[in-house]
């Protein structure tokens, strides 16, 4: 009988060591660049309440219609793993009471983590995918609109991307939305006929939707429907206007595209993504960070009304993009350290050192196999060792071991006793000696 063999589900991924590395460097930047700009990270569960999304996305949406994994646990609640970051965020803002006196006002957040969709699987889109995402809340100022963009801005290019379009767009208060959506409707409605069924449905419920309708028709139609722009009430004009002064006084390039929508309800005023060209993402320019300013969320879910600010980064899709880039990212490091050893009694002594060198901070690893001197050497050199300590039955007796530099061969006899309790002196001197001898 053939063993049973077993894949990873449809739509995810291993991340394998090496791999891995790369991806924690992009999020390790992410982390220490957001905490420069007083962003701290949240932690929320995997799953939620199904209606944390339905409530926040819409009973609409695609999202909740079509691709949430949504289940009933073992006590008949039904539940749902998180597609987006940002409702567990607002759930988690108003439970925990963020929004009292005490804390900090715009109350600023990022998260890290995975999410999941039921959609077709295609390069950069996964069913099992990760988001770096960022909030801020209470905060009405499109200064904070301004320092957002400017901020995954300063994180891309930190990572070494330069072909980036910054697009932002506004979409207004109430009342824009209002007289835009009555100009959306007698725009679309002769055209009923040929919109998707989806968009059909859209267009009755909430018509902003259809503009991020995906069917190629829809899009034919939709190229040529009003400008949200040319809806603005004064005061959206002025702060549309005001954010626009802000991105040109930190020196952020963007440009004004009123395509740029979000359909869902609780979107107002600043909207932006940020886009790249790449082939390894496909042909033209393609977003690799979308965000904008909302409404309603906090008070949806049983909160003040607070105003919010957010963007989401998929973390796939920009490790693809930073591929075809080639970017300078880290795999496994080096290690610094492996104590190589072979006869009677060293073995003991080579756990003992490892975990010595470990102790001083440094990497170590040795054998474990029982292999020759030249075989552990070979491992040493694949595994990119800066040096290797060689305990034999000699140095054994002696109560000595070699170090050597295994860059410039330089070597050294050092008793045991010394190494176990000053190895970083021996290897800052192994260092001056063959700086030294490089030099002469």
């Amino acid at each position: 009988m053939a063993k049973a063999t077993y894949q990873k589900p449809k739509g995810t991924a291993d991340l394998l060591p090496g791999e891995s590395s790369k991806w924690h460097f992009v999020e390790e930047t992410a982390r220490l660049l957001f905490n420069d700009y007083q962003y701290h990270e949240i932690r929320t569960p995997i799953f939620e309440n199904f209606e944390v999304f339905s409530r926040t996305s819409g009973d609409t949406s695609d999202v909740v219609t079509k691709e949430m994994y949504d289940f009933f646990d073992k006590g008949e609640r039904r539940m749902a793993l998180r597609p987006e970051g940002t409702a567990g965020v607002v759930r988690a803002f108003v439970e925990n009471k963020l929004f009292g006196p005490e804390f900090q006002k715009p109350y600023k957040a990022f998260y890290i983590g995975p999410m999941f969709r039921y959609e077709r699987p295609q390069a950069g889109r996964m069913r099992q995918f990760h988001q770096i995402g960022v909030e801020a809340f209470g905060s009405e100022s499109p200064a904070l609109d301004a320092e957002m963009i400017a901020m995954v801005v300063d994180l891309f290019q930190t990572l070494g991307l330069t072909q980036l379009k910054v697009a932002v767009n506004s979409l207004g208060d109430i009342e824009s939305r209002h007289n835009y959506r009555e100009a959306l409707i007698a725009y679309l409605t002769p055209f009923f006929d040929e919109l998707s069924k989806d968009s059909q449905v859209r267009l009755e419920k909430n018509p902003l939707r259809v503009l991020d309708s995906k069917d190629q028709a829809d899009q034919a139609i939709v190229a040529n429907a009003p400008s949200i722009l040319d809806y603005l009430s004064d005061d959206a004009k002025v702060r549309f206007e005001q954010l626009q002064r802000y991105l040109d006084a930190l020196g952020v390039e963007y440009e004004v595209d009123a395509t740029v929508v979000r359909g869902l309800d609780y979107y107002n005023h600043t909207i932006f993504e940020v886009m790249t060209q790449s082939k390894a993402l496909g042909t033209g320019w393609t977003t690799i960070a979308g965000g904008g300013r909302y409404s309603g969320l906090v008070s949806e879910l049983g909160g003040p009304e607070l105003p919010g600010i957010g963007f989401g980064i998929g973390l796939e899709r920009l490790m693809l993009l930073l591929a075809d880039e080639q970017a300078n990212l880290p795999g496994i490091a080096p290690l610094d350290v492996y104590v190589a050893h072979q006869g009677e009694g060293t073995e003991v002594t080579a756990l003992q050192m490892v975990q010595a060198v470990r102790a001083f901070g440094y990497s170590a690893d040795c054998d474990f196999s029982d292999r020759k001197l030249k075989g552990q050497f070979k491992t040493a050199d694949r595994e990119q060792a800066r040096y290797i300590i060689v305990i034999g039955e000699q140095e054994l007796l002696a109560q000595s071991a070699n170090l050597k530099n295994m860059t410039t061969g330089h070597e050294i006899t050092v008793k045991l006793a010394e190494l176990y309790t000053n190895l970083p002196a021996y290897i800052d001197e192994s260092i001056e000696q063959n700086e030294g001898e490089n030099n002469a």
